[in-house]
């Protein structure tokens, strides 16, 4: 088959149409009248059945060029917000606090993989002195974490000298973990139910999810265990070895 002809600005159009077509994006405005369109058309359709492979190379582009700009944004807020990820008011902090390494961890308290997880920072906690662990919390699995990391807040407030105890006891437990579940182990620790009430309502509560999600979102972390080592971002529940690792490239922060 013959392709009809164009001139060489029209023929550059139909290139630049095609890319924006296949990426799902609205197209430049083509100043061509009816026969041109349809020649436009023609082309398109006939060089995507003869040429198939282009949805594969401009896939790949498309997902080089996302993971750049993943990358940027991580690096640009590892470094904008790095006083708010290692020094929040809203965290637990676990182990030495002058230990010269620092995994900050994002967890939900109904996830499995951070149920495993635990023992990890458990064996760091316990074998290396020079580790210690920042804790976000980031409810992601539905209303009953919300409720849970409500309640895991306020007892922080209430009883700093027990959080750690707290925190490894709610997350080990098995089954749902929502506010109510949270709040009979917080009242088992000492609190005051009309306490707990009260300390839930307070606004640094909110404020301190949103400083998470808000992290979360220029790191782009959208599920949990997820880790921040020195200049790195890791996904998932990658186990000790994976951990010492990374931590083995880095300097301290």
């Amino acid at each position: 088959m013959k392709f009809p002809k164009l001139t060489k600005s029209k023929a550059l159009l139909v290139l630049i149409s095609l890319a924006f077509a296949f990426l799902g994006l609205p197209g430049p405005s083509l100043a061509l009248d009816a026969k041109d369109k349809s020649e436009v058309e023609t082309i398109i359709r006939d060089y995507l059945l003869k040429n198939p492979e282009i949805f594969i190379e401009v896939q790949q582009a498309l997902e080089a060029k996302q993971k750049l700009e993943t990358a940027s944004a991580q690096k640009r807020t590892l470094t904008e917000k790095h006083d708010l990820i290692y020094n929040s008011k809203h965290q637990l902090e676990i182990g030495d606090p002058n230990a010269p390494i620092t995994i900050v961890e994002f967890f939900d308290y109904n996830c499995g993989f951070c149920q495993r997880a635990l023992a990890d920072m458990n064996r760091f906690i316990e074998e290396d002195k020079n580790v210690r662990f920042i804790l976000k919390e980031f409810p992601v699995l539905g209303e009953a974490s919300v409720q849970a990391h409500r309640v895991s807040l306020a007892f922080s407030r209430l009883m700093p000298e027990k959080v750690e105890e707290f925190h490894t006891e709610l997350l080990s437990k098995r089954g749902r973990k929502n506010g109510k579940v949270a709040a009979e182990l917080a009242m088992s620790y000492g609190v005051e139910e009309a306490d707990l009430v009260a300390e839930m309502e307070k606004p640094y509560i909110v404020a301190a999810m949103r400083e998470v999600y808000e992290l979360a979102d220029g790191l782009a972390i959208t599920g949990t265990p997820s880790y921040i080592i020195g200049d790195q971002v890791i996904f998932g529940a990658v186990g000790y070895a994976q951990l010492k690792a990374k931590i083995a490239k880095i300097g301290t922060n």
